[in-house]
């Protein structure tokens, strides 16, 4: 992918520690050496598949957009989104980003859950594949 691993997990403890985050009830991350095996576990992942979709629920447009961009940052992503093109919605929004395409899709959003979920997709490593979350918005601060 686009950046080197820098840790030492491996891919199955990595998975692990994404899947205690993959879950319907929202996760609490206790303290700040679990965000950071937080975000080496999805790192090493994300650097494993071919691309990446984003699926971030936040309070408001800015908020969602600087989420995705320190996402796309912090997993070596050299993203310049164009939010432009889009105007801002009133309220709660959904953003789909796929790193494939590097197009977004903005919605409005009704529910009460606010994070990220991470879709790892990979056509030579069906491990690698999956979804996972949800990671919260300030994984990458």
């Amino acid at each position: 992918m686009n950046q080197q691993n820098q840790t030492n997990l491996t891919v199955e403890q990595s998975q692990k520690i994404l899947k205690e985050y993959s879950c319907t009830d929202i996760k609490p991350v206790e303290s700040d050496s679990d965000k950071a095996l937080l975000r080496q576990a999805l790192k090493l992942i994300a650097d494993l598949a071919d691309y990446l979709n984003f699926g971030i629920c936040a309070e408001t447009t800015e908020q969602g957009f600087v989420v995705l961009q320190k996402y796309l940052n912090g997993l070596g992503y050299n993203v310049s989104l164009d939010t432009q093109e889009k105007p801002g919605i009133s309220g709660s929004v959904y953003i789909k980003f796929n790193t494939n395409k590097q197009s977004f899709y903005l919605d409005s959003y009704t529910g009460n859950y606010r994070g990220v979920l991470v879709s790892c997709q990979s056509s030579v490593r069906e491990d690698i594949s999956g979804t996972y979350g949800h990671l919260p918005l300030d994984l990458f601060d």
